[in-house]
């Protein structure tokens, strides 16, 4: 049931969101556009409600219940990042605005971005991890909690691995591809076309 309801959640997410890209910029509703992005996170509430109430009834804690911890944490810490990237396409293609600007790709201002990212995985962790403290105190047994506590050791695991790959932009950035070529000072355009065709410029007529 718990798997069921992450994947209709998922789906629900990605409908909801070109829903409401489409309302926003294609028909220029911008009220009912936004009013359908602000439904997104009653998702995740819906996904949080039938978690603790498979557990109220009785369901022991298992791997179900732990992934949707972690689907809850990961909208959390990335999910506005998500909308806000499609939101800048959309509004590109569908409403005529410039183009949104594109991440950096090398030197600190890579490593910056790749932390702002990282932190976004950490608000992830977090928040998983809240709640699944909270499913371990609901259930009250050790004996039935231990598949609870794996996944909050596989979210921290998760943000540590991020963060090192986060890191090594730091410690060995990205650099810039060397420019090829040489910069030509700019030459006049008549000048160019009396040396192609043979007549000589100002200057070699005044040697002559």
């Amino acid at each position: 049931m718990i798997v069921t309801l992450i994947i209709v959640c998922e789906v629900g997410f990605w409908v909801l969101l070109a829903a409401g890209l489409f309302f926003r910029y294609a028909l220029r509703m911008r009220r009912t556009g936004l009013g359908l992005l602000l439904l997104e996170p009653l998702l995740e509430v819906v996904l949080l409600v039938a978690t603790a109430i498979d557990l109220r009834n009785g369901a022991d804690p298992s791997w179900t219940h732990g992934l949707a911890a972690l689907y809850i944490g990961y909208t959390v810490g990335h999910g506005h990042r998500t909308v806000k990237w499609l939101d800048g396409h959309a509004a590109h293609r569908l409403g005529g605005a410039a183009p949104p600007a594109k991440p950096p790709r090398h030197g600190m201002a890579r490593a910056r971005h790749e932390g702002r990212i990282w932190l976004g995985t950490v608000v992830a962790a977090s928040v998983a991890s809240v709640l699944l403290l909270i499913a371990i105190r609901y259930v009250d047994d050790p004996s039935r909690s231990g598949s609870l506590e794996s996944w909050i050791f596989t979210a921290w695991r998760t943000a540590g691995i991020h963060g090192l790959i986060a890191l090594s932009y730091a410690v060995w950035p990205k650099k810039a591809p060397p420019v090829t070529g040489s910069a030509l000072p700019a030459r006049d355009p008549q000048h160019v076309s009396d040396v192609l065709v043979g007549r000589p410029g100002e200057n070699e007529k005044q040697v002559r």
